[in-house]
């Protein structure tokens, strides 16, 4: 989810003028079969001799939040593929709020899944923030269709909290003036935010853009999915799939504090990213690429 956040945040590993998701990445634009339609993606190609990736955006994300870790997992053999869900940025989507259920978002995602086991190998399958609760549901959905889970900066039930008020505030002005409403409050709030001010005008200029793209149909029932979604953390942990919980140490969405009991309760692998606070993909790219690519190659030989 990228929304302004409210925690006291750390220094960012990132430098101020680092672009963040306008990270070259060298991945081609591909698009990809979806039960309400194409879903637009990011692929770096190759055979992926390391493994083959799926990642899935969070709430108002897309693929380029993966950005600056495309081409350095490239390089390592991995064959990555990023999308925007539905309703997403550059994937059209439903003029249904309905269409937005967990349960709808993980079926495209195991679609997806399908498509690139025939092309290079069943993938591992990353999820971020709210692309953790739809990718959760893919494996619970279908767990042979993925070798692994790595949950990012994600929870074990619904989203509580500060960006959870802040999402019932918006839910009105949805109704009231749509995206464009929602976009100019928003950039107001980001105004206060000390963290928003560092980030370089042609990233500011991309969030812009990238957000009044979303449907408002989506955003309307991705909110509501997120806040209302069940606690599944048994159901997971009962399909043996590998799973990796990764955060950033001052996460201010689920807090630090219910991830790691949330890995325990899977008996999953569990790292905190320093330097990071939602969103580690951009926050601090070098490590989330060492915790990533040590807990996939920790696998190389699992039967999956």
């Amino acid at each position: 989810m990228v929304l302004p956040g409210t925690s006291d945040s750390p220094d960012l590993a990132i430098a101020p003028d680092d672009l963040r998701q306008l990270a070259d990445h060298d991945a081609s634009p591909r698009t990809l079969p979806g039960r309400a339609g194409p879903l637009a993606a990011l692929d770096t190609g190759g055979d992926g001799p390391s493994g083959t990736v799926l990642m899935v955006a969070g709430y108002t994300g897309s693929k380029e939040d993966f950005a600056p870790l495309l081409a350095p997992l490239a390089a390592d053999g991995y064959r990555v593929v990023a999308i925007d869900q539905r309703g997403q940025y550059e994937s059209p989507g439903p003029d249904d709020p309905a269409a937005y259920s967990v349960a709808e978002l993980a079926a495209d995602v195991v679609d997806v899944a399908h498509v690139l086991r025939g092309e290079t190998g069943t993938p591992h399958l990353l999820g971020h923030s709210f692309g953790g609760l739809v990718s959760r549901a893919a494996v619970l959905a279908d767990p042979d269709a993925f070798r692994s889970l790595t949950l990012l900066g994600s929870g074990p039930a619904r989203l509580v909290g500060p960006r959870a008020d802040l999402l019932d505030h918006l839910g009105p002005l949805l109704e009231q003036g749509g995206v464009e409403l929602v976009h100019a409050t928003l950039e107001q709030l980001a105004m206060t935010d000390e963290r928003a001010q560092v980030v370089p005008e042609a990233t500011r200029a991309f969030y812009a853009r990238r957000f009044l793209a979303n449907t408002a149909a989506g955003l309307r029932g991705m909110a509501d999915a997120m806040t209302s979604e069940p606690d599944r953390v048994g159901e997971l942990a009962a399909t043996g799939v590998p799973v990796l919980v990764a955060h950033g140490a001052a996460d201010d969405a689920w807090t630090p504090a219910a991830q790691t009991e949330m890995a325990r309760r899977l008996g999953a692998r569990h790292e905190v990213i320093a330097g990071a606070i939602h969103s580690p993909a951009v926050e601090n790219p070098p490590r989330t690429l060492e915790v990533l690519t040590t807990f996939w190659s920790s696998l190389s030989d699992d039967a999956r």
